[in-house]
């Protein structure tokens, strides 16, 4: 079941396939990877979805951003030492699979495309509710058919395509948060009126004012804000020089990650009431923007979110089509998706926008039944997948030690030791989520589908081995 490890799981998987069909291009570059790898965890998530965070934990979410970023940071740290050893389309799903077997591989890529199939629809629909608000005359479903159709044409094109969209959106992010904590800093400092100090900090029910409950309902809000980072080493196999790429991408990445996230719950903490209803109603940077007395603040957050919105439809269009495409060259999905056309997997994006779009009209038919059964696993998904990324990364590190350690130009801190802390971290979580009840939900939902995806791996795993018995 295992590979040497000097031999590319890329070229193996993309070199022949489906009878000489064109391999994946290499469009991508550096500056490409690494504004993916800050764009994929800077989203509305961020900008809107951390204030239910807030009026959840209150200051403490500080304390959970430091925590959960830390834990991002090890994550990404393994991924880009897994990557930069062995660049792969299908990433960490490839490396499960060589590692602990197909069924660890099938579970792992096939719960990572749910993730961003459901997150396509969830960002494609509140888009399309922010454009109906400007243009009321076409109805917000419209607006989300033509975001898809628009997001699916460019991602059928040029993979330069999806790196340039990716660049320019995530550009306009990152200038956005570093001048809101510019701003805020000043606004700390008293030069927008008087200085707020720690009364915010200290005030309002103290610095743990929802207790323990509030830290739990908090956590798994940081955690979901999180997901989609692991895009980044999807793509590297893409550039031009993947194992390089990867490693100066996630690097880059790690230390960027702790100063907007944690810096930006700080700032608004800092400056706002915990306990301001705007804060989870309107956004805790607008709510800022306005404690500042920024024009238009509203209207400038509008269009942040809207720009967060579709650069993650983009990446998770992007993301979901190549590990499909991964998947079924591995012999883990449908044929007909492993089809390229113009160095572009153009099967699997159409199936992932299809797949998305579905989930819209569920969430339009049945907004509380299908779409939100959909939206829970999707919610637990990233946890499932970290899981198997750390269990991954023990076996890969040990075997490259042994076999070709050359092949380790990014290694993980700590080893084994962050790695075991890691992913007991993610054990905690998911005892967190068992505690109450909408986590047990979530929980239960998330396992059907494991235990469904894990058979489904373990019995093409016997069938190979018995073919490679007969073969013997």
């Amino acid at each position: 079941m295992s590979r040497t490890p000097t031999q590319s799981p890329q070229g193996s998987q993309q070199a022949v396939q489906n009878g000489g069909e064109p391999v994946l291009s290499h469009g991508l570059k550096q500056r490409h990877l690494s504004m993916i790898a800050l764009g994929g965890v800077i989203g509305a998530g961020l900008f809107v979805g951390s204030g239910v965070g807030i009026a959840a934990a209150g200051p403490a979410i500080v304390l959970l951003f430091m925590g959960t970023g830390a834990l991002v940071m090890l994550i990404m740290r393994m991924l880009g030492e897994m990557s930069a050893a062995r660049p792969s389309t299908g990433s960490f799903s490839v490396h499960a699979e060589e590692e602990i077997g197909s069924w660890a591989g099938t579970t792992s890529g096939w719960m990572y495309w749910l993730m961003l199939c459901a997150g396509v629809a969830a960002e494609a629909t509140a888009a399309g509710t922010i454009m109906h608000t400007w243009v009321s005359f076409i109805p917000a479903y419209g607006w989300v058919a033509i975001f898809m159709v628009f997001f699916c044409a460019s991602n059928l094109t040029a993979v330069k395509n999806f790196g340039e969209f990716e660049f320019w959106f995530s550009a306009i992010k990152v200038t956005m948060i570093v001048a809101f904590l510019v701003l805020g800093v000043l606004g700390i400092l008293g030069v927008f009126g008087s200085a707020p100090g720690t009364s915010h900090l200290t005030g309002h029910g103290g610095f743990f004012p929802t207790g323990a409950a509030g830290l739990a309902a908090g956590l798994l809000t940081t955690i979901s804000g999180f997901a989609g980072l692991e895009t980044v080493t999807i793509a590297a196999a893409e550039s031009d020089q993947p194992s390089r790429n990867v490693a100066r991408a996630v690097r880059t990445a790690v230390w960027r990650i702790a100063v907007f996230y944690i810096g930006s719950m700080a700032v608004v903490v800092t400056l706002v009431p915990w306990n301001d209803p705007k804060v989870a109603s309107a956004g805790p940077y607008v709510t800022v923007l306005d404690r500042l007395g920024i024009p238009a603040a509203g209207t400038i957050m509008q269009i942040v979110v809207l720009v967060a919105l579709l650069s993650a439809m983009n990446a998770n269009i992007y993301g979901s089509s190549r590990m499909a495409y991964s998947l079924v060259n591995r012999g883990q999905g449908p044929r007909f998706l492993g089809k390229v056309t113009r160095g572009v997997p153009a099967a699997a994006v159409l199936a992932s926008c299809v797949f998305g779009f579905a989930a819209v009209i569920a969430g339009i038919v049945w907004p509380t039944t299908v779409f939100a059964w959909l939206l829970n696993i999707a919610g637990c998904s990233v946890l499932v997948v970290w899981s198997i990324v750390c269990l991954t990364q023990l076996k890969m590190r040990r075997r490259l030690e042994r076999e070709a350690p050359e092949l380790l130009s990014v290694r993980m801190w700590g080893f084994p030791y962050l790695t075991w802390l890691a992913f007991a971290a993610i054990l905690g979580v998911f005892a967190v989520m068992a505690a109450n009840a909408d986590g047990r939900q979530q929980l239960a939902g998330t396992a059907v589908v494991v235990a469904a995806l894990a058979v489904a791996g373990h019995l093409k795993q016997r069938r190979d081995d018995r073919r490679a018995d007969v073969t013997d």
